[in-house]
């Protein structure tokens, strides 16, 4: 098959899908033809050079990229507006793969399926044993959470770990991390590396033990209230309103003690569930830090802008976004070798590509095919 790898174009975006290490394995091992768009791999340190020597051709025509091939890999979602279309350049017939977030678009998947392109959602696959070296979205909220880390100790205007001096002792920073997913769980490790003493709040108690091995202390949450708990896919249910009063109860204590927090909590294809309220930021010491995580999904503080710093009675609110994507060269090193394991489990035969509706992974993350919307819930969003 031909595989093409078009620049992304979302502002702001400076991953690349597939790497040079990745192109060779799918050329060598798998017999896939690769095309990429000319400095698509520049913004994340893998100039056009490297890709050559990989075999890859570069297209200087975007045009000619997407005519030629059958599978196109890009990070970001298709970018549908009047100013640009990715999904009219794409041939009838062929895949797309890469973030899709279909609760979050079901018109766009409705249109990808009106135009005969198959989409594959890299955030939809399962959690399970066979799926874990494809599973693109725990590799980059991996490093969004230590990036999340790494901002919080910049804009806190205290040092995190302590320190024992002439001048007498200081004493270690108060991390207070919502959420213990993949995101959380390395927050958590990153906040200790730096000397952090770490508070985990999730509403999953099966965490408790993660949490505790990487030194954080888990806040137990509120008991006998409907919370939703763990999903089977692994990750937190939505939890009911009652058990949401309740939680932030529980949390104004450690709200108002922490020196920097970390908000992860996501609901897919929902609004973030609000934690941190306007009341309890203004509790809190000013000169503290709040990295809100969930801020491009309308934030867990209720006092939140995407993509900006806002202050308020001293504490800064940081609305973080798309933290992935500033640290370019790993996270394309890891979405890389997840969409390479994609590719290779589903070429069975050399150089072809099957689309495999009934397989357990495919089931999970095809959103489209064949002219028809397949995924159950993002069919059901369409109907509604």
């Amino acid at each position: 098959m031909k595989i093409g790898i078009p620049k992304e174009i979302f502002e702001g975006e400076t991953r690349v899908s597939i790497i040079p290490e990745s192109a060779e394995k799918l050329s060598q091992k798998h017999g896939h033809e690769l095309f990429i768009e000319t400095n698509a791999g520049i913004a994340a340190g893998f100039p056009n050079s490297l890709y050559e020597k990989a075999g890859v051709k570069i297209e200087n025509s975007i045009a000619s990229l997407y005519e030629k091939v059958d599978i196109i890999v890009k990070v970001r979602k298709p970018k549908k507006d009047s100013n640009d279309n990715e999904l009219n350049k794409m041939k009838a017939n062929s895949l797309f793969l890469g973030f899709f977030w279909p609760l979050n678009n079901p018109r766009l998947a409705q249109f990808a399926a009106d135009k005969k392109i198959n989409i594959m959602a890299v955030d939809s696959l399962p959690r399970i044993t066979r799926a874990q070296s494809m599973d693109a979205l725990s590799s980059q909220t991996n490093l969004s959470g230590y990036k999340a880390t790494i901002i919080a100790a910049q804009y806190l205007n205290k040092i995190f770990p302590l320190l024992m001096t002439a001048a007498g002792t200081i004493t270690p920073a108060k991390i207070l991390i919502l959420g213990a997913g993949v995101a959380g769980l390395q927050a958590v490790a990153t906040a200790r590396r730096l000397g952090a003493v770490v508070e985990v709040s999730d509403v999953r108690p099966s965490v408790k033990e993660q949490v505790e091995s990487l030194g954080g202390h888990y806040i137990e949450p509120p008991q006998n209230i409907g919370s939703g708990g763990e999903g089977k896919s692994g990750y937190a249910n939505e939890a009911t309103s009652e058990y949401i009063q309740k939680q932030k109860e529980l949390l104004e204590r450690h709200v108002a003690n922490a020196d920097a927090i970390i908000t992860t909590a996501l609901v897919p294809g929902k609004k973030a569930p609000v934690l941190i309220t306007k009341k309890m930021i203004e509790n809190m010491r000013a000169g503290s830090v709040i990295v809100d995580m969930a801020a491009e999904q309308g934030g867990n503080c209720e006092i939140c802008e995407a993509g900006k710093i806002i202050e308020h009675r001293g504490v800064k609110i940081i609305g973080a976004t798309n933290l992935a994507a500033s640290l370019p060269y790993h996270a394309s090193q890891l979405y890389s070798r997840n969409v390479t394991a994609i590719l290779g489990y589903f070429t069975q035969e050399k150089g072809k590509f099957e689309i495999s509706p009934k397989d357990e992974i495919m089931k999970s993350c095809l959103i489209v095919h064949n002219g028809e919307v397949v995924h159950k819930k993002t069919k059901e969003l369409i109907g509604n």
